[in-house]
């Protein structure tokens, strides 16, 4: 019988344990015993074996998104809010071969189209980084002036965690250089999304017992990166099944060529997800409620979860609960509180995101068709 990922009261727990060894500087007890991580080693080396990889280097996406947007709109003469993004491989847009397919461009290019001004984007994620890297990708981005020399960014994104876990970095020390580099930023002035780290559970060729493991380590980790984040003043979107049942329900479609990097479609479908969040950030998403879809309407079967699309709950309890559903957002509320919100997700279609990020001012290099 197959082990249940631990629920959100003990989810709850762990998350406030690890942050709280985070915040003291220890190193935070391992996710796994000994035997554990011998199993977990040889299923990673078969896994490795199955999941193809990509050398490939993301393509360069920094420049100025939205200008045929903006220009139709009030914003045609505002100076051009600043997004840069930090983090790991699926920050940067690996496995993705156009600078508009990778997610940097594709938020860019959202941001522009809500905010109707221009957006200059910035991305200093490296491929293959642990949290480690964030201090360096910070002061790189504060320390050269911000984005092209404007300043700091108006907004961060920050997508770590992924390869904290494949390298066995112990969850204290990953969350406390998250939490460093949050607080750095917010010390900046700016805003600050991070997605927290993705279920590792939802790459196909990963067998059991190590899609367990690796869906239990994630959720673990993503819960306590949450709880940092928002108690820096930041806001977190969970990756989770990297945005939903889309990425189990259609796999080949939404993973790369490597079965493990998003596919372009892929990357569009978390870039929609975090979108309102992002703008949220800035002031630009709309809070009221929603009109209800047909099925949420009241005595509707999905009545009871559409009056519960907000929770304020101990950050620690809705860290757990976001890190165990895709697409859910953590920011701070009150005291010891913190918001979950459930923000209702529309799949758009891929070519019209694209389609803003090909507006004139979206970079392309040549040759890229």
């Amino acid at each position: 019988m197959a082990r249940a990922v631990p629920g959100p009261v003990s989810g709850a727990r762990v998350a406030r344990r690890i942050a709280t060894a985070a915040a003291y500087g220890g190193g935070g007890a391992g996710l796994l015993g000994g035997a554990a991580v011998g199993l977990l080693m040889a299923e990673v080396r078969l896994a490795r074996r199955r999941v193809g990889g990509s050398d490939d280097v993301p393509p360069p996406a920094d420049g100025v998104y939205g200008t045929a947007v903006a220009s139709a709109g009030p914003g045609a003469q505002a100076t051009p809010l600043r997004l840069a993004v930090l983090g790991d491989s699926t920050a940067a847009g690996q496995g993705v071969h156009r600078p508009r397919q990778t997610p940097g461009a594709l938020l860019a290019a959202g941001l522009a189209a809500v905010a109707e001004r221009p957006v200059r984007l910035r991305n200093v994620a490296v491929s293959g980084a642990c949290s480690d890297d964030l201090d360096r990708q910070v002061s790189r981005l504060l320390e050269d002036g911000g984005v092209d020399g404007d300043g700091a960014p108006d907004v961060c994104v920050v997508m770590i965690g992924a390869n904290d876990v494949t390298h066995r970095v112990p969850p204290a020390v990953s969350v406390r250089l998250l939490r460093d580099a949050v607080a750095r930023l917010r010390a900046a002035g700016c805003e600050v999304v991070v997605g927290t780290c993705p279920d590792l559970g939802t790459v196909e060729p990963v067998a059991q017992p190590l899609r367990w493991l690796a869906r239990r380590m994630s959720r673990r980790l993503a819960a306590a990166q949450t709880v940092a984040v928002v108690e820096q003043g930041g806001r977190t979107v969970s990756l989770g099944d990297l945005l939903g049942p889309e990425f189990e329900a259609n796999p080949r479609e939404l993973f790369g060529p490597d079965n493990y990097h998003p596919s372009a479609e892929g990357y569009a479908t978390a870039a929609m997800a975090f979108l309102p969040t992002l703008c949220a950030a800035l002031g630009l998403w709309p809070e009221e409620p929603e009109e209800p879809e047909e099925d949420e309407r009241p005595g509707g079967p999905a009545d009871s979860c559409a009056a519960r699309r907000e929770e304020a709950l101990p950050v620690e309890a809705a860290a757990a609960a976001a890190a165990g559903e895709g697409g859910t957002e953590v920011s701070g509320a009150r005291g010891p509180l913190a918001l979950l919100r459930r923000r209702r997700r529309r799949r758009l279609p891929v070519a019209g995101v694209i389609a803003v990020a090909e507006r004139p001012g979206a970079p392309e290099p040549a040759g890229a068709g």
